[in-house]
C-alpha cells in the first residue's frame, strides 16, 4: 500500500491524550513513524469493521520503534493508537526492512 502524497494528519484529541496517557507516545512521534524510512505497511483486517485500518511499523527521529494503527479520513492520515512494538513486532521490522 502507498501513502498519500503530501501526507497530512487528522488527529481525534481523545487520542492525543490516550496514547500518552498509555503509552507514553507524544502525538508528534507517531507523525514522525511515516516520514522514516524503511517502514512496513499491513492492512488490519481484524480491526476493519467499520473502516479500513492498518498498521505501520516504523521509527522516530529518535530511533524508537513504533507500531501505529491508523485509517484514513478525507484523504488525511488519522491514528488510532500508537505504542511501542512488541517483541514479535522488532522481528518482524527488523526482518522485512530494505
Amino acid at each position: 500500500m502507498k501513502l498519500p502524497t503530501p501526507l497530512s494528519f487528522d488527529w481525534d484529541e481523545g487520542n492525543k491524550d490516550k496514547n500518552w496517557k498509555k503509552h507514553k507516545v507524544f502525538y508528534k512521534e507517531a507523525e514522525e513513524v511515516f516520514f522514516n524510512k524503511p517502514l512496513e505497511i499491513f492492512e488490519d483486517p481484524m480491526h476493519s469493521s467499520l473502516e479500513q485500518r492498518y498498521v505501520i511499523y516504523g521509527f522516530t527521529n529518535k530511533d524508537r520503534k513504533l507500531t501505529v494503527v491508523f485509517t484514513y479520513r478525507r484523504n488525511k492520515i488519522r491514528v488510532i493508537s500508537a505504542r511501542n512494538q512488541s517483541k514479535r513486532e522488532r522481528i518482524i521490522y527488523e526482518k522485512n526492512k530494505t
